[in-house]
């Protein structure tokens, strides 16, 4: 799996910053795509989670494929899962197709998962 880019370089102490990073990959495991049984971050979806020393948070996702019939729901319910983080600030969820989506993005879970060994 290609694990997403999570920014290090923070005011927060490594430990804060490695609490917090948790609570946001728990968060984010909750968002399933409503036609696969898996979450989207094992499913590769998560390109990229920034963390501003203020907690605020912007991730860049993407769709299994730009098509996809959640595409106007997905960044919405991205953004109300991880609201629940406490501590979080405000979040914004950026929709890219660049680069496209791929099974090779998927965690080792996900592919057995959906039986794609």
């Amino acid at each position: 799996m290609n694990a997403p880019e999570i920014k290090t370089e923070s005011a927060l102490s490594p430990q804060e910053l490695d609490d917090f990073t948790s609570k946001l990959v728990t968060a984010l495991k909750t968002v399933y795509d409503p036609e696969i049984p898996v979450d989207i971050y094992e499913l590769g979806l998560i390109y990229k989670v920034d963390v501003a020393d203020n907690k605020d948070v912007a991730v860049d996702m993407t769709l299994t494929a730009p098509n996809c019939p959640v595409a106007g729901e997905m960044p919405g319910m991205v953004k109300e899962a991880l609201s629940k983080v406490e501590g979080i600030g405000e979040v914004a969820v950026n929709m890219t197709f660049d680069p496209p989506w791929t099974p090779d993005r998927m965690s080792e879970e996900a592919k057995l998962e959906l039986n794609m060994f």
